[in-house]
């Protein structure tokens, strides 16, 4: 089992073949467990080893503050961290998907090492949204 950051290959070639509105469709993140497989092969979100626990629902939460950027010639999406409240969860990496498009894949994260709330706001404190930090970005 093995979480590797990457965007997904399937995600790669759906904004190719402009499948993906990312100003208008509904970007869900989700947690998973170290048990988890994700990388550039994950095509779609699913349940197997997703994180169960207080504060954590099936399917993650919807991304909020979602805008495409451009900056230094750099085409970059922006959004606000996402936050569970009244969380109690152990989770080692995340999947950024889009809801709106048959839950299609676009972005995996490893977060390094598990991460663990106990009855607190769990707040996944991302990248800088900018052309040099931003984690989905076309140079």
């Amino acid at each position: 089992m093995a979480i590797t950051q990457t965007w997904t290959t399937s995600f790669k070639q759906q904004i190719l073949l402009g499948e993906h509105d990312l100003s208008t469709d509904t970007l869900k993140i989700a947690l998973y467990s170290g048990a988890a497989t994700l990388g550039k092969e994950t095509t779609t979100y699913s349940s197997e080893n997703e994180v169960t626990g207080a504060g954590y629902l099936a399917g993650g939460i919807a991304l909020t503050g979602v805008t495409v950027e451009v900056g230094n010639g750099i085409a970059y999406v922006s959004f606000d961290d996402p936050t569970w409240a009244g969380a109690s969860f152990t989770t080692r990496g995340a999947l950024i998907y889009n809801s709106s498009k048959d839950n299609k894949s676009m972005f995996v994260l490893d977060f390094g090492m598990n991460q663990t709330a106990v009855a607190e706001t769990f707040r996944l404190a991302l990248p800088a949204d900018n052309p040099t930090f931003a984690l989905i970005k076309l140079s």
